[in-house]
């Protein structure tokens, strides 16, 4: 496993560097590097490793969102609030029903089937997302309207709604007794736990800093162990209370910049560093996770569904942006934003098949394919998006 690792740091680097050259997302490079050291291409890579390949993804996404919570102000969020709070559950909501209509039309699904379809395809992908929107933030693009804090936020929730309503669909169509309406309402409270918790234990670590002299090194270490432990919590807790972990996470975050600025400051350059090593071992094992001869099982139909789907989730973006001071510029940069698929897809995709659904491999064909096709163009097309449509200020 360690010869995989090995593989995997220096490739990634050399392959982030590559595409940056290029002047294109490094992160493609990654996945790309992902696709063909994997076990559906060449397969480099020790099985060992892959068994543990959900850990170590979920590791590196709690770190960029930690970074992304210490970089989030009141005040930002304050200004983003109410149409953040609306970009986090109408595009993903449409799209998720528009697909799981279509679907029922071009493929002949069940309407139980399409939603299980529906609602794994409608997730955005937050490893492609906030990276980039914390670059921005950092750079000064787009922060005079709030804009990258607008997608940091509401792409975080986003994916709540969608795997609730996955776990929704699923529980009808093994015929168990769900209350949909119940589990909508589970959604709120599974955000309120998720940023309750994450509070909580970010005002610790704010006094646990003030009465210790600890280094920032052990105080990062500290902030990381208790972030893993709160997702590990949200598993714990699965079949009783759903608890939106990965929220919660940015939450503390967020604590510790309000209480600690200085110190949060200091955190967030430290997080940035690490992120270098975490930032390859996500693309890269995401990557690893796309099996391409199956993305080609989904064929034209596929794409169809997809396509149409974006369409759902791009009206929904604008939807929600509606009374906002975004120019028609900046609300385009928000729905190529909200286009990238790649984490939830990735780690659930394969979930209906093994449950015996029985349209389970199409719905996993059409979800590696959401990833082949909508990570690197959603990547390429924030990049370039930015450059064209955001203002550029001092940071």
């Amino acid at each position: 496993m360690a010869t995989s690792l090995a593989m995997i740091v220096l490739l990634g680097l050399l392959a982030n560097t590559l595409f940056t050259k290029l002047k294109m997302p490094g992160l493609l490079g990654m996945l790309i590097l992902g696709v063909v050291i994997g076990p559906y291409v060449f397969n480099w890579l020790d099985p060992n490793l892959l068994k543990v390949s959900a850990d170590f993804r979920q590791i590196a996404l709690i770190i960029i969102l930690l970074r992304a919570g210490l970089g989030i102000s009141r005040d930002d969020l304050t200004k983003v609030g109410s149409t953040a709070i609306k970009l986090s559950c109408i595009p993903g909501l449409i799209e998720g029903f528009t697909i799981t209509f279509i679907s029922t039309i071009i493929l002949g699904f069940s309407f139980i089937e399409g939603g299980i379809l529906g609602f794994i395809i409608a997730a955005v992908s937050p490893a492609v997302v906030v990276p980039q929107m914390l670059e921005f933030t950092e750079k000064g693009v787009g922060t005079d309207k709030g804009i990258p804090t607008l997608i940091l936020a509401g792409s975080s929730i986003d994916d709540v709604f969608a795997i609730t309503i996955f776990t929704t669909f699923l529980g009808l169509y093994s015929g168990s007794h769900v209350n949909i309406g119940i589990q909508i309402l589970t959604i709120p409270i599974s955000i309120i736990l998720g940023i309750v918790i994450g509070f909580m234990i970010g005002l610790a670590m704010v006094r646990i800093f003030r009465k210790y002299h600890i280094r920032d090194t052990k105080k990062v270490l500290f902030i990381l162990g208790s972030a893993i432990m709160l997702t590990a919590l949200e598993n714990i807790l699965k079949n009783k209370i759903e608890i939106a972990g990965l929220l919660g996470v940015m939450a503390i975050g967020f604590i510790i910049l309000e209480k600690r600025p200085k110190v949060a400051k200091r955190l967030a350059a430290k997080f940035n560093k690490i992120w270098i090593f975490a930032e390859i071992l996500l693309f890269v094992l995401v990557g690893a996770q796309v099996n391409i001869s199956v993305a080609f099982d989904a064929g034209v139909k596929g794409l169809m569904i997809i396509f149409i789907g974006l369409i759902g989730r791009s009206l929904g973006v604008v939807l929600s942006t509606l009374g906002t001071d975004l120019n028609w510029k900046e609300r385009l940069f928000c729905v190529i934003s909200y286009t990238p698929k790649a984490t939830v897809q990735a780690a659930i995709g394969a979930i209906p098949l093994s449950l015996g659904v029985k349209s389970g491999e199409v719905i996993l064909a059409i979800a590696v394919l959401s990833i082949l096709v909508t990570a690197p163009l959603g990547a390429i097309g924030i990049k370039a998006s930015a450059k064209r449509f955001l203002t550029h200020s001092q940071p």
